[in-house]
């Protein structure tokens, strides 16, 4: 029945035409379409088993652990509002405006080590190890291992060998994120000794969305080897933005106002033993370097 026959039908007449079309023509199913889901989840390394437990079974409760809980929050929330009364993070103001150089992390003792956190492929299946302690002294932190780059045989992974080591995520009272402020400085200073091999520093700085929670921005390191120590001096200006190991067109300067963390990886598919010796990790401030940013950086909308 053509369209112009049906408009002119009655309303009753109407319906049940249309309800016999229906029931002549084939039956077709609906397009589906993948619903993405409303909360994106957290990337799961390919080989590593999921995790069923809900939220609430990962918490461990227990009486005496929060009385202390609730007195390190506490002392930490007295500590938040009576620095800035001091100065700016506790320090007077003449001595923050005069401030060239500060230590963010030393390790002189075990609780030190405690601040960070290695890891490798092992966690994917593979075969590299790594370990964190103490020098000889008890005046530095020792990083020394094996890297293995044999993939594991899970039918996934094509690429491994890697080991890291990362600070941890600074926490204020209640467990709220603490950032690091080194807008004063632009320049890192490490004092170290290696073993030749050529690492890659990463620096997390928190971000204003969820899909750049995997931002990092890397550099070069380079150790000489030997028994001697070295001071290396990298400008903020000199790092580059990644996203999971890949770089990203879109650079831009490090947004030294929210610095997460810092890491070491090593990757250089060269396998054996490997060490890394490190004295201490700060900033200082160059007055001879004026660098902005190394890197182009592209505009969207470019002006005419």
């Amino acid at each position: 029945m053509s369209l112009t026959k049906i408009t002119h039908l009655p309303p009753l007449r109407l319906l049940s035409s249309i309800h016999l079309q229906q029931l002549l023509l084939p039956s077709i199913s609906p397009l589906t379409v993948p619903r993405r889901a409303v909360a994106q989840q957290e990337y799961r390394r390919p080989g590593k088993p999921k995790e069923d437990k809900l939220p609430w079974q990962k918490i461990k409760f227990d009486f005496s652990k929060g009385l202390k809980g609730i007195k390190k929050h506490f002392t930490l929330l007295k500590k938040e509002f009576s620095d800035p009364w001091v100065g700016p993070e506790g320090k007077p103001i003449l001595e923050h405006m005069l401030e060239q150089n500060r230590v963010i992390w030393e390790f002189r003792g075990a609780e030190s080590l405690e601040q960070w956190t290695v890891s490798s492929d092992h966690e994917i299946g593979g075969q590299s190890e790594v370990y964190l302690k103490l020098g000889k002294n008890n005046n530095t932190c020792f990083l020394y291992g094996t890297l293995r780059s044999n993939p594991p045989k899970d039918g996934e992974t094509r690429y491994s060998g890697y080991c890291s080591m990362r600070s941890k995520q600074t926490l204020a009272s209640f467990d709220r994120k603490k950032h690091y402020d080194w807008t004063s400085f632009n320049t890192l200073h490490i004092r170290l000794r290696g073993d030749g091999r050529p690492w890659m520093i990463n620096i997390a700085s928190e971000t204003y969305f969820s899909h750049q929670r995997d931002d990092l921005y890397n550099y070069f390191l380079y150790t000489r080897g030997g028994p001697y120590w070295q001071d290396v001096k990298i400008p903020f200006s000199k790092f580059f933005l990644t996203n999971r190991g890949r770089l990203q067109d879109d650079q831009h300067c490090l947004w030294l106002d929210k610095i997460s963390s810092i890491g070491f990886t090593l990757g250089d598919k060269t396998d054996g033993p490997f060490q890394l010796e490190i004295d201490f990790i700060g900033v200082c401030k160059d007055n001879a370097h004026t660098e902005e940013f190394a890197y182009e950086a592209y505009k969207r909308n470019p002006e005419v």
